[in-house]
């Protein structure tokens, strides 16, 4: 696989977020290339309760779990931060999919983001990595005890957002 793809992967990635309605933009964090999307939902179903979906994704020379754990409290910490209206936990909740690609993955990274959604208050994030080399994508897809009630739509989006291998 050649070196562009990671490159190609995000690309594709922004194609579909900006198709999602998402606004994806080019942002540097600390000398690393990340694409950063977000939109705002709203459902009755939901409790009445706004749910702010964010996607950050970079290419990594190389996934370790260590490497996906790490982003994963970034991205929370940085949608926490820049989601707007009320804070979070009243009537508002924050979702995040922190993608990582790459050509090197340790099998632990993959196993790690499969394993579970990570949860903090009225936070969730559901990490994403994406192994250009064996063409695939490993992510969670079920329903968690907590936040349960946007599972649906959290694996709705996922599905439209990752499920493209490189």
């Amino acid at each position: 696989m050649s070196e562009e793809s990671p490159r190609n992967y995000l690309a594709a990635v922004e194609s579909r977020l900006a198709a999602d309605g998402c606004n994806p933009q080019w942002q540097d964090w600390s000398g690393v290339r990340v694409l950063a999307g977000r939109r705002s939902d709203f459902r009755l179903r939901w409790m009445a309760t706004n749910l702010h979906v964010f996607t950050i994704a970079a290419a990594v020379p190389e996934i370790t779990a260590a490497t996906v754990d790490t982003f994963t409290t970034q991205t929370l910490s940085f949608a926490k931060k820049n989601k707007g209206g009320l804070p979070v936990g009243m009537q508002t909740g924050v979702a995040v999919f922190p993608v990582l690609v790459s050509e090197r993955v340790d099998p632990a990274a993959m196993a790690w983001a499969e394993e579970k959604q990570r949860n903090q208050f009225a936070c969730f994030a559901r990490p994403v990595v994406v192994d250009t080399a064996r063409h695939y994508v490993g992510l969670f897809r079920g329903k968690p005890a907590l936040g349960w009630i946007y599972s649906s739509h959290l694996i709705e989006k996922g599905d439209r957002y990752f499920n493209h291998p490189a």
